[in-house]
């Protein structure tokens, strides 16, 4: 097994975080302990909110506190840099100028997955936040593909959002397993072919969609990429 060690950027949020270092440990091929990959985490809640920067105006910017977590990391000798947060993939070519070690892309690596894996499949129902809809993050790399996004009405998002803040809180039930079905449910309705978790929040409950398509996760995409880089 390769000696490379991954630096998780995390804390947004902390149970996404804990989510992707599960399934990096369940992907994983390993007979004892010494065959899995370290990670060397910065659970880090305290990074200034993305949603309010980027969609209510007037919020502190991330992008300075992604930096020196970044930097942080590089310095403690990781290898690369892992963020399972897709809002924050606004940001991601100010962190990556910031070190000199690669930062893994969550966004295009997910795209590359929607489009080979579904070659037939033209339009991806998106399940993000609203601050990765509004912004677009999806779109550019979507567009590279040939892929069409889909993205739920307004009051369905609405309901989503409050979905991911539930998450975000560690207190959640059935309601919340609801709001993302419904989501799923209606992007489906509407035409997707295939649905994108694009929210390391939601993908904490993604394993409870049920839909007549593929179902992708980003979290478990950039999982994967983990282990692939960590053992190259």
């Amino acid at each position: 097994m390769s000696g490379k060690i991954v630096g998780i950027m995390g804390g947004m949020g902390p149970e996404a975080t804990v989510d992707l270092m599960a399934r990096v440990i369940r992907g994983t091929p390993a007979e004892d302990d010494i065959d899995h990959i370290r990670m060397v985490v910065d659970n880090n809640p305290k990074v200034p909110s993305r949603i309010r920067a980027l969609l209510d105006g007037g919020g502190e910017s991330p992008v300075h506190c992604l930096q020196d977590m970044a930097r942080r990391l590089a310095a403690w000798g990781v290898d690369f840099l892992a963020m399972p947060c897709n809002t924050a993939h606004y940001f991601h070519k100010e962190i990556q100028d910031a070190v000199s070690i690669p930062v893994l892309d969550m966004i295009s690596l997910a795209v590359a997955r929607a489009a080979d894996s579904n070659p037939n499949v033209e339009s991806v129902g998106l399940l993000a936040s609203t601050a990765t809809v509004n912004l677009d993050i999806y779109g550019p790399a979507a567009a590279q593909r040939g892929l069409a996004l889909l993205t739920p009405t307004p009051a369905v998002q609405a309901d989503l959002m409050a979905a991911i803040r539930r998450i975000k809180t560690g207190r959640y039930g059935e309601e919340t397993v609801a709001a993302l079905q419904d989501a799923a449910e209606t992007l489906v309705q509407g035409g997707a072919g295939a649905l994108l978790v694009a929210c390391t929040e939601l993908s904490v409950l993604s394993h409870r969609i049920r839909a007549g398509c593929p179902v992708l996760d980003s979290a478990q995409i950039l999982a994967e990429a983990i282990v692939r880089e960590a053992n190259r």
